[in-house]
């Protein structure tokens, strides 16, 4: 994995106003995995506690690739800019049992 971004972490450069804004951090979280958007595909498609969805708003647990949905009309260099890499994997903690969608997580990343 590249990278995290999650302003739960406190190297994020949101953590500070996160922290000073919310009760918690919430539910979701990006990554950049090493590799490209055939890994980011591979990776999502593999979870089996996670829906793919265009959307992050439900109760249950989703993961979307931005590239093919949020940011799909951009330009390459414009999604760069933004911080968008083609690895991208962007998910959305649901009401299941964080045991159970830790251990999805795990089995996708060890894939």
């Amino acid at each position: 994995m590249k990278s995290v971004n999650y302003p739960g972490l406190t190297g994020s450069p949101s953590h500070e106003t996160a922290a000073r804004q919310m009760r918690g951090f919430g539910g979701m979280v990006s990554f950049v995995l090493e590799g490209d958007a055939g890994t980011a595909a591979a990776f999502a498609d593999s979870l089996r506690l996670f829906t793919i969805a265009p959307s992050l708003g439900g109760v249950e647990s989703l993961v979307t690739q931005p590239i093919t949905t949020t940011h799909h009309g951009l330009p390459a260099e414009e999604r760069a800019r933004r911080g968008i890499a083609d690895s991208m994997v962007r998910i959305s903690c649901g009401l299941e049992e964080a045991e159970d969608l830790w251990a999805d997580l795990e089995q996708a990343f060890a894939g």
